[in-house]
């Protein structure tokens, strides 16, 4: 009266009947592989790229200094400035990480970057 239905279907008896399957082709079809991080550890940065950064300049600048526009990203929830996209405008940029290609564009542009933690972090 029982069929193939009580059988478990696809690899069934593993381990088993099928063991010596496992043994030969599937050494590691058993236990836990890897490591994951606890997700109270992971950091989600929010970048910016210079591009839409030259773009709302005008819109979020807080103040203007010696002709210059002053944006701050941490007040707008940014972590991190990348370096894609072209800058026109002289800006003063606070952000706490940024792209070493995003200080040279800034540089080139007549601006600069003031960060708490004096390390550039590679793009």
């Amino acid at each position: 009266h029982r069929k193939s239905g009580s059988k478990g279907y696809r690899k069934a008896g593993r381990h088993k009947h099928g063991w010596s399957y496992v043994i030969r082709y599937e050494p590691d079809y058993f236990g836990k592989k890897g490591f994951t991080s606890p997700k109270s550890l992971h950091r989600k940065e929010n970048i910016v790229n210079l591009g839409e950064l030259d773009e709302i300049a005008e819109k979020i600048a807080t103040k203007k200094e010696k002709a210059k526009l002053f944006v701050d990203l941490e007040r707008l929830g940014y972590t991190k400035l990348l370096g894609t996209g072209k800058i026109t405008k002289p800006i003063i940029v606070k952000v706490s990480s940024y792209s070493k290609l995003a200080v040279e564009k800034i540089k080139e542009a007549g601006g600069e970057i003031l960060a708490e933690t004096p390390q550039e972090s590679g793009e």
